[in-house]
Formats: structure tokens, sequence, C-alpha cells
């Protein structure tokens, strides 16, 4: 039997005809520059030809899931891979839906669950009814309570699910919280209607609303004035403008009289209500509905059930004392010690019924502390989640699968985890490979290339410069390669930077009583034109005191916008900042036409430079391919075309009229320093700098990209498969193109994600020269070589979740 995977000849992307051995049952790690070619080995390549082989082998149609650019691989197992990429992001999904804990849960609350009788409010015993979990959509049965006969329901799975109208709360249908519109960012109280009070409103609509307006007023009685200042209005006319005839708020003024029955008879819905009828109306639209939140709606717990999802019945019923609600508010360490201590209260009937539930809760908890998030609650959204959590989660799952055999896949697993949790996750990963398994892994972390059997480093550069296998072998051997960059750090030749000991400034920004979240009432000093690093396990508090109050904070103060922040007492040292920027790692779009190209206004210039080839044949709007003019019709400029496969998976081909390059020919003829349109969309920011180093306004925002280390991303590459390093870096490189006057305050939220210890010395560079002009960088990070090029730090702990959220040090790092 094969003991190895054998690649010959891969070609895909920037692969140079790359041939090599990996063991198998071994846990192999991939490394290298960004963009050097690992992703495109090892899922572009592995992991997509192991699902073809597997698939084909069952005798199912594979032509869905293409053959990658490769000569041969042999030794392939079925794959599974767990990448970057967070699929789920419904806000339905939580911790506990994605890894059925919380089923567990409410068949565990069904079961032996206590509550009070809404007739007589003595505690009603569980009835122990068999099977009533069988069907959740079913109707509950109707029980009389033993103390007074009140007929009451009985409980079943059903009645514990935000997702069942039994157990959601009614009023945000268990969503936990409901859209609400922010009055002061609609209207302006300072201008009237027909000066353009009504933020949303361009002139031509205003001067159609004012004439319904007025004629809804005259159909009540009353009159709306147009020129009176939005904040000097009556309450019935500012009603009407706000919440239109239909609104309670305005009903309440006239109950007995009808709403208007037509437009020209002032039936005006309201400034308020219509934007929050049309976010309801794109349900399916996340993009409309990201706009609609920045125009005037926020996210509000719902008032209801307090943020719980849960209806009032679910949340009266108790095991032991604890509510379902606090049992998913806790953190999984705290869950798990309350699950062993479950033996010990209960009586030996009610142990025999739930003690296969308790252990299999047991065993699905230890599993996700095997993997570092025992400081996450099973109520936490899933969208909120980082990468890294993502694939911890997916990896505690895998690791009740039991399957041996498999190639495992995964994108950088430590990402988010601190130093001190690796050890465990290299822990998981050897369990994984102990059970008969091949891990490949890509990753950049030393310690997890250290703890592998055998390592394959790719490169030396990225992009063209990368896909060559520059060495491989044990962490030694590599270690001992001449020409490895990676091997170059593994053995301690090449070191990060270290701080360059600039101390504290003497001026600051003070943060007062930070309490939000596992916070323990804390001051924190963070001095302004430093490198600032606040540091912790995952869990301790980090995101909560940087994003949720500082964030937040400094959005409200220079904004005067956005969420309110987290609970704090104050903030001083306002006066010595003149702007605020935050870049966190939140996607920078969800349309799939939006990359970084045209995130980062490069495309713009490139666009006009073409333009100016064509000698006044065509305009820089013909060479958008999102616009009609120059794009390729059939497509409509995206290259591919959907083709929907009835009862199989819909499938992407490439577009047969232009051939995937998204424009007509007469766009395509047109080149620069020989390469058209396309082919520049398809190089990379490395590669387009020497294309258009002559052309400043290019030029300038490409070396921008490069230099936070983004030189190996293709310029056309779809916002949508961006990682939320990639996002963040992208972001910050348009933010260091923007004329920045005074002094700034840049939050970041793990920059170096996803970086290669050398991609991250180029970015540790850039945030230095920013602190060189005056301004202030504050970042959330693990990465060691961040924590040691830092002026100051601040560490909270000393534990995630319950155990976290104080202040261990804060000053100048040892040098």
């Amino acid at each position: 039997m094969d003991d190895c995977i054998r690649v010959t000849g891969a070609r895909l992307n920037n692969l140079k005809n790359v041939s090599l051995s990996l063991p198998k049952n071994k846990l192999v790690v991939l490394t290298g520059l960004s963009g050097s070619g690992k992703s495109t080995l090892a899922f572009d390549t592995l992991h997509r030809e192991g699902q073809r082989q597997y698939l084909e082998s069952l005798g199912m149609v594979t032509g869905f899931v293409s053959k990658p650019a490769v000569d041969s691989i042999t030794g392939l197992s079925p794959s599974i891979s767990v990448d970057q990429h967070l699929t789920n992001r419904s806000p339905r999904s939580t911790v506990g839906t994605v890894t059925e804990v919380y089923t567990y849960l409410r068949l565990l609350w069904s079961r032996i669950g206590v509550r009070p009788c809404p007739g007589c409010g003595k505690d009603i015993p569980p009835s122990y009814a068999d099977g009533s979990e069988a069907d959740e959509d079913a109707e509950a049965e109707q029980r009389p309570c033993p103390h007074c006969g009140t007929p009451v329901p009985e409980l079943v799975m059903g009645s514990f699910s935000f997702n069942k109208p039994a157990g959601a709360c009614p009023a945000c249908t268990g969503l936990g919280e409901v859209i609400r519109p922010d009055i002061g960012r609609l209207v302006d109280d300072g201008k009237s209607v027909a000066q353009g009070a009504v933020k949303g409103w361009n002139a031509k609509f205003t001067d159609w609303s004012i004439p319904v307006l007025r004629a809804a007023a005259g159909h009540y009685g009353f009159t709306f004035d147009a020129h009176t200042p939005v904040g000097e209005l009556d309450g019935r006319s500012r009603d009407l403008l706000l919440h239109g005839v239909e609104s309670p708020e305005l009903r309440r003024h006239f109950p007995d009289t009808d709403p208007p029955a037509t437009v020209a008879a002032g039936r005006f819905e309201g400034v308020a209500t219509a934007l929050l009828r049309r976010y309801n109306d794109r349900a399916d639209d996340p993009e409309y509905r990201e706009r609609a939140e920045q125009q005037g709606l926020v996210k509000q717990p719902c008032g209801e059930c307090g943020g719980t999802r849960l209806g009032a019945r679910a949340r009266a019923v108790t095991v032991h004392g604890l509510t379902v609600v606090e049992a998913v508010r806790l953190p999984l360490t705290d869950l798990g010690t309350w699950l062993t201590g479950l033996r010990e209260r209960s009586d030996g009937d009610e142990w025999l019924l739930v003690e296969p539930v308790v252990a299999d809760l047991e065993e699905r908890v230890r599993r996700l502390l095997d993997v570092g998030v025992g400081y996450l609650t099973l109520g936490q959204a899933t969208p909120s989640l980082s990468a890294g959590e993502t694939q911890r989660l997916r990896l505690a799952a895998l690791l009740g699968s039991g399957l041996t055999g498999v190639l495992y896949v995964l994108d950088e697993p430590t990402i988010g985890l601190h130093p001190s949790d690796t050890a465990r996750l290299v822990d998981v990963l050897r369990r994984l490979r102990d059970l008969g398994n091949t891990v490949l892994v890509i990753e950049h972390d030393l310690d997890v290339l250290k703890a592998a059997d055998h390592v394959v480093d790719v490169g030396p550069g990225a992009g063209r410069d990368g896909g060559r296998i520059v060495a491989e072998g044990t962490p030694e051997e590599v270690a001992g390669t001449e020409g490895s960059v990676s091997g170059a750090y593994l053995s301690g030749l090449l070191s990060p930077p270290r701080s360059r000991g600039r101390g504290d400034s003497g001026t600051a920004v003070v943060i007062r009583g930070a309490r939000a979240h596992n916070l323990k009432d804390l001051m924190v000093r963070i001095p302004l034109r430093r490198l600032v690093t606040v540091t912790g396990p995952s869990g301790s508090g980090k995101s909560t005191l940087v994003l949720d109050i500082l964030g937040r904070a400094a959005r409200r103060h220079f904004h005067r916008a956005g969420e309110p922040p987290a609970e704090h007492d104050g903030i001083d040292g306002w006066e010595h900042l003149s702007k605020a920027v935050l870049i966190d790692q939140q996607p920078i779009s969800r349309v799939p036409r939006s990359n970084a190209a045209t995130y980062s206004d490069v495309f713009t210039p490139i666009r006009e430079v073409f333009a100016a080839c064509s000698q006044g044949r065509l305009t820089a709007g013909h060479f958008s391919f999102n616009v009609p003019g120059g794009r390729c019709e059939r497509c409509e400029g995206a290259g591919v075309l959907t083709v929907h496969m009835h009862f199989l998976p819909a499938v992407e081909v490439r577009c047969p009229a232009c051939k995937g390059r998204r424009f007509r020919p007469e766009v395509l003829s047109v080149r620069h320093e020989g390469h058209d349109i396309a082919e520049v969309l398809r190089a990379t920011v490395d590669e387009a700098l020497t294309v258009f180093e002559d052309v400043p306004p290019v030029a300038t925002r490409l070396r921008r990209m490069a230099d936070v280390g983004l030189g190996y991303l293709p310029l056309g590459q779809p916002a949508t498969t961006l990682s939320g390093g990639e996002a963040q870096r992208l972001k910050l490189a348009k933010e260091l193109g923007r004329r920045t006057t005074g002094r700034a305050l840049y939050l970041l939220d793990e920059p170096t994600t996803g970086l290669h210890s050398a991609d991250t010395v180029r970015l540790l560079d850039v945030l230095q020269r920013l602190v060189d002009a005056g301004h202030s960088v504050v970042t959330i990070e693990h990465n060691l070589d961040v924590v040691h090029a830092s002026d100051w730090l601040i560490d909270l702990g000393p534990e995630g979740g319950a155990g976290g959220g104080r202040l261990i040090s804060q000053g100048a790092p040892g040098i």
C-alpha cells in the first residue's frame, strides 16, 4: 500500500510544474509567503481532486468538480476541507445550533424541566412523557396542573427553539433583536422639510412629498408646515412625517378617523416606516440591508425577551434552578462544570432518564474545550465568530466523527488563537492524525511548524515568483535548507523586529470603568503617537475593549454615527486626536462583482489609462464590466454563466462569448504595455506594478497594497473570496491613500491574519511609519512578532470568558 500522496506536474495558477510526495497519516504543514501557492496546492489541487476521485468512485457525475491542472495524483484519500470562509451567516445560527449542543440542552429541559403554573404559580414537576420530543412541529398536548387543574401545554423540544413558533419570542420572532429607526440619522432637526431635512430625499422627491404631507394633514384637520424646522414641529406633524398615516404613532392622535385612501388624498407612508418596509422586503439582499442600516436603522436588543430570543414560557423553565437562557449564557467551560455536577443533583429515576443525554453533552462540550473555544457561549451568533473560531468549531465536530483514512485540509486554524492555546490545538491535530488520517495544514505559526511531522515550504516569493517547492522534510531539515525564508525563521537566523523603546508619550486616551461583557471595571491608558498592542487569551475581552467600547465611542465622537458604545464610564483624551479609523475584519462587500481593484479605487485610473490608449474611440466607462457598453452582454461582465442543473447543484461555466474575459472584443483590442484590461485584472498587485510603474495614480495605490502584504493578490479577485485578514489589509491600504491632517487613531483587529513572518515585517514597517508621522495605532494581536515590536502593551486575562476581563499589565515591553 502506498504510504505517500504523490503529486506530479501541478500547474494550476502560479504552481510551476510542482511534483512532491506527502507522507500519509502524518501532520503535514504547508508554509511560505502569502500568495506563494500554498492554498492552490492544498485546496484547489489536492482537496478538489480528492473530492472528484471519491465522487467518481461512487459512480456519481463529476462534471461540476473539474479536474485541476495536474498530470497525476496518486495515493489520495477522500478529503474534508476546513477553510477560513464562514458560509453560515444566518442571524438565527448560534454556536449552540451549529455544534448541536443546544439541541441536546433542549432535550434535557423538555425532559426534566420544572416551571411555574400560570394559574396557581406553584411549580409543575416534569411529566417524563416518553417521545415528547419526536416531532418538534407537533402541537404540544395539554395536561392539567397537578395543583390546581389549569390546562398547561406539555413541554417539548420545540418549546425551547427560537426557530419554532412554539418557543420563539413573538416580538422579535426569535432573532433576539429588533430594527429601529435612528431618527437623528434620518432627519436634520435644524432644517425644514423644504430645506432638505430628510437626508434620504433628493430635491425632486422632496417637492413631490410636500403636497402629500399637506393633504394628509388636511385630512385630519391640521396644517403641516413644510418651512418649519423639523425639531419645532408639533407632535402630530412630526409623527406624520416620520411614521405615516397608518402608524400607531399618528392614529393615537386621531383614533376615530380612517387613513386617507389614496396618495393624492394624503396616504403618506412616513420616512422611518418606508425605510423599515424596504429593509424587510429585501431580506435576501444583504448589501441593501447593510446600506439601509447605514442610512438610519439600528439593531437593538428585543425589549420583550431582552435579547434571549425565547418566549416567556420557555424562559421560566428551570433544571435544578438554572433556566435554559442562563445555560446558553455560560461560557462553555462553566457549562461543562455544571453538567458534571448534574449527577449529584439528580435523583435515581431522573438520572436514569437523562444520563445518555448528559453523557453526550459532556463529550461535545469537552471537544469544544479541547480546540480552545471554552470562552464562547452557546448563545453567540455564528456571524460574529472569527474565521479561526469557525474553523475550531468544525475541528471539534471532526474529532467526534471517528473517521479514518481521510485527508483533512485546514487553512490556518491558529487564526485568533493566543500562543498559550496553540499547544492544545496541536494536540487536537495530532489526535486527528492518530485516528489514521492525513492532516494537511496551511500555517505560518512557528510553533505549529515545529510540531509537524513534515514541512513543505512553497516559494521562494509570492505570485509569479512563487509556486516552487523551496524545501521539504522534517522541521529540522527545512530549518537547515539554504534559501528557505521559512527555514531561516525556524532556525532563528531571521528574527522579528524589536520594540524601538519609545514607551509612554505623555499624552493618552484613557478608558474609565470598562465593564461591558466580561470586563471587570477597567481603567486602561492608551499612549498616543505609539504602536500599542492589546493582547491576551481568546475571549479575554480585547475586542470588547478596543472595538465595542473605544471604536464605537470614536465613531460617535468624530462622526456622530454608529452603534452606542458598550458599557463604560467615559473616555478622556479625544482632544488630542482629529479622527479615528476603525479597520476590522468584516467583509468589504458581499457582492462578487466588487474586487480588490474596484474597492481600492485603483481600477478608475487604470480604466482612464486604457481609454487614453484607445485614441478617443472608447471612454473609461467602456472598460468597466459592471455597466453596459464595453462589457460582454452575454454574461453581463461576469465572465461565467450559471447553468441550473435541476436536481444537481447549479454549475458555473465559462462564458462562450468572451471566453471568461468579461469584455467585448473591441475593448480587449486596446492594450497598455502589451496587456489588455482582462489580463490586468488577472495580474497580481506586484505584477501590475511593473506594468503601471510610470503611471503615478495607479502605481501609488498599488504600492500601498504591496506595502501591507497584498502584493500576491490578483486585482480582479472577488471581494467575497477575501479572508478577514486580506479584507482588513485592503481597508488599511485604502485608508493610507486618504489625505490625513491632524492626528489620527487607527484601530486594527489582528491585521497579521494570514501573513508569513516575512510579510509581517513589511506590515510592521507600514504601522511604524504611521506612528512616525504622528498618528496612533492600536492593534488587537496574538502574533508575537507584533508584540515584540510594540511600544506599549496592554495584556488582558488571565483566561477567556468569565475568567478574563482583568487588566494583567500595561506598559512598555521588555527590550
